[in-house]
């Protein structure tokens, strides 16, 4: 397979994930500012930029922070590489480049994911802009469901590392940005903010049955960061993500011969992961730990860049 043709695949894997992940952090957050009273609404959609680090880029914009401003900037904004409107043209894009790699179910889920937007110029009110974010979150499920069901070579690897280096980076910031910034001044731990807020925060990856199932004790901080960080059980936990990327770098060395690198990276946080405790990085520093964390993902993402030769 050519450099660029496995940089295709990998950026679609990321782009797709990266708009489905923003799909549903805006439709939490508009669920969150329905929920709380202000100024905690508010303070919901600055952490939603926080989220994907684009304080400043809004604020470059000049808008108030508020749901319509926002939910537009998250969604439709052109001047934003991280809006999902953005996010879906680059996935077309990539996966235009290797069209006739992809099955007509997977090209046909991104081309329609991404004319959810032709014309659009707003997400609407909070109804509207539900909608829409459940509209992505369809056709980015489409698209998923259509790779599952390719052939499992090359084409499905590098789409499927993509979106796991892109959904631990999610999973990571958004549990860090809920721990340090958003229970608004004033508001006490375990109140009922905090708990909705916490709330969001499963509905967001999809966790909320998968928490009652693991967890007999009612909703507590300590047991969702375990779930986020420590339980593999969760598609969209850290160690779930770490151990597919371990995976998948396994099998495309067998099938190109390419080992190196970023396959003693994703084998070194992998084995740190498995001896990961939960209750140890609460108390050495939650903070630190995704910090750290999300450097490392960087890092593994461009030693994969370096390995595979990608364009």
């Amino acid at each position: 397979m050519l450099s660029r043709t496995a940089s295709s695949l990998y950026w679609l894997g990321r782009y797709v994930e990266r708009a489905d992940f923003i799909a549903r952090l805006v439709e939490a957050t508009v669920r969150l500012d329905v929920l709380s009273p202000r100024p905690a609404g508010e303070i919901a959609w600055a952490s939603a930029l926080a989220v994907i680090d684009a304080q400043e880029a809004f604020a470059a914009s000049g808008a108030t922070i508020g749901q319509q401003s926002v939910a537009r900037f998250l969604t439709l904004d052109t001047s934003h590489p991280g809006s999902i409107m953005q996010c879906l043209d680059k996935a077309r894009t990539n996966a235009r480049a290797v069209r006739t790699a992809l099955t007509r179910d997977a090209w046909t889920g991104i081309n329609r994911a991404w004319l959810l937007f032709d014309s659009r110029s707003s997400p609407g009110g909070a109804t509207a802009t539900l909608n829409l974010a459940e509209a992505v979150k369809a056709e980015t499920r489409g698209f998923e469901g259509a790779i599952h069901r390719m052939l499992r070579n090359q084409t499905t690897w590098f789409i499927r590392l993509g979106q796991a280096i892109e959904r631990a980076d999610n999973t990571a910031r958004l549990l860090d940005v809920k721990y340090h910034i958003l229970l608004p001044e004033g508001e006490t731990v375990g109140g009922v903010v905090d708990r909705d807020q916490w709330t969001t925060i499963l509905q967001t990856v999809s966790a909320v049955t998968a928490y009652r199932w693991l967890y007999s004790d009612g909703l507590a901080p300590a047991n969702v960061i375990d779930l986020l960080i420590a339980r593999p059980e969760l598609p969209r936990s850290l160690a779930a993500s770490v151990e597919e990327t371990v995976e998948l770098l396994s099998l495309l060395a067998k099938r190109t011969g390419h080992h190196g690198e970023a396959d003693r990276m994703a084998r070194g946080r992998h084995a740190r992961m498995m001896k990961t405790r939960s209750a140890d990085v609460i108390l050495g520093g939650l903070h630190q730990y995704l910090e750290s964390f999300i450097e490392e993902n960087a890092e593994l993402h461009f030693a994969i860049g370096r390995q595979f030769k990608f364009a």
